[in-house]
């Protein structure tokens, strides 16, 4: 039974977060559009879709695992990879 701390958690969060969800669905059906839902971030971005409702606790630690980088060796040189938001595991030389 919901209390009435936590009906007005939902009442204070619900249509900011309604509204972030809805963006995310739009941005993929756009990347779908334009033939770019291939590019890494989008996968990863579906895969943190599947977390997000997988029922099991601390998602947002877990989803942000997920897009990040796991290495932890520092890079010699800077390959500005922490921009693009997702890590993509480096190609085979």
């Amino acid at each position: 039974m919901p209390t009435p701390r936590s009906t007005a958690l939902v009442d204070h969060s619900f249509v900011p977060t309604r509204a972030k969800l809805i963006e995310v669905a739009a941005f993929l059906d756009r990347v779908e559009r334009y033939g770019a839902a291939n590019d890494f971030r989008c996968e990863a971005l579906r895969r943190a879709a599947k977390v997000l409702v997988d029922g099991k606790p601390a998602r947002a630690r877990r989803i942000l695992e997920q897009l990040s980088d796991p290495s932890t060796k520092p890079e010699r040189v800077s390959s500005g990879k922490a921009a693009l938001g997702a890590w993509q595991k480096p190609a085979k030389r």
